[in-house]
């Protein structure tokens, strides 16, 4: 052979490689994007096709009635300007809590198609609606979809966190200068918010076996359990948020939320020796066992008084 036709016959081999290289690094991109796509919300006509009260509950509160209106107040206008963006449904830092932001599929362009709606309280389905739909014992559905990052009803920590995210002003893509900007142009931060209070008015949607036809109201007990663990909620938020913003609005009601919220954990401490360990170390998984310390005791007794009488 022909030294010129040694150096082809390299060549040829060499491109090979490469080209079998690039491919299988192209393969190893697409199917690293899919095992790591972020999940995404469908929105809430997905959830309408079987719980039809549930949704006719939700069409008739502010959460979904605020679509339509909310980015034309002249104080929301202020605030979208105050952080940057021009319009509030194009900016993402106002859309991630007062909209919900679907998608056909994990390609597709995104699009915000409701107020909060099902996903912003239980969690982006992509990932978890067809283990939801499927026929099987709940207890399994509950643990397999949980992993996809379904938040249940039953959930009672993880719903609280999840409402806190927002109504805190806790939200991760959040900055200190985010914050900042936001409530000097106006932007409300509330710090009374108390799950019990804002789950039980009327976004309350409790249509459980055997009466699936009624929404039900909760017993004493359970109000007592679900501000509990709501006051749980709050301190682990705040506690986490209150070095987020230095500016001092927004401490001092980080601040009132762990006071108020530390109170009454130690009220209950004598009896629940959980609720102690929240106080002592505001974590999620602290949070999520005092839940599942409290879920068959009645607590009525002990923080009855606590309880709203008007919900909101």
């Amino acid at each position: 052979m022909s030294r010129l036709k040694h150096f082809e016959v390299i060549a040829r081999q060499h491109l090979h490689i490469l080209f079998i290289g690039v491919l299988a690094g192209f393969f190893l991109f697409v199917s690293s994007a899919e095992l790591y796509a972020e999940p995404f919300k469908l929105g809430p006509q997905k959830c309408q096709e079987c719980h039809k009260a549930e949704a006719k509950v939700w069409a008739g509160t502010k959460h979904a009635t605020s679509f339509k209106k909310i980015h034309k107040s002249k104080k929301a206008k202020k605030i979208v300007k105050a952080v940057g963006g021009k319009r509030m449904k194009k900016a993402a830092l106002c859309a991630s809590c007062h909209y919900t932001i679907a998608k056909k599929s994990a390609s597709a362009k995104p699009k915000l198609v409701a107020g909060p709606s099902c996903e912003s309280c239980h969690g982006a389905a992509s990932e978890w609606i067809s283990i939801h739909n499927k026929k099987a014992p709940k207890t399994d559905k509950i643990e397999a979809a949980s992993a996809k990052g379904m938040i249940w009803p039953s959930q009672l920590f993880d719903v609280a966190a999840n409402c806190n995210s927002c109504h805190g002003l806790a939200k991760e893509n959040l900055t200190g200068d985010n914050i900042k900007a936001m409530l000097d142009a106006g932007h409300p931060m509330n710090a009374d918010f108390e799950l019990v209070q804002y789950s039980q008015g009327s976004v309350r949607h409790r249509f459980y076996p055997p009466k699936v036809t009624e929404n039900q109201a909760m017993t004493p007990a359970e109000m007592a359990r679900m501000f509990v663990i709501g006051q749980a909620a709050n301190l682990v938020s705040a506690s986490a948020a209150v070095s987020k913003s230095s500016h001092a609005g927004y401490k001092a009601a980080q601040q009132k939320k762990i006071a108020a919220a530390t109170k009454l954990l130690e009220s209950v401490a004598g009896q629940v020796p959980a609720a102690g360990k929240v106080v002592a170390s505001p974590t999620a998984d602290n949070g999520r066992a005092l839940a599942a310390a409290i879920a068959d005791k009645d607590l009525s007794g002990v923080v009855g008084a606590n309880l709203p009488k008007k919900f909101k």
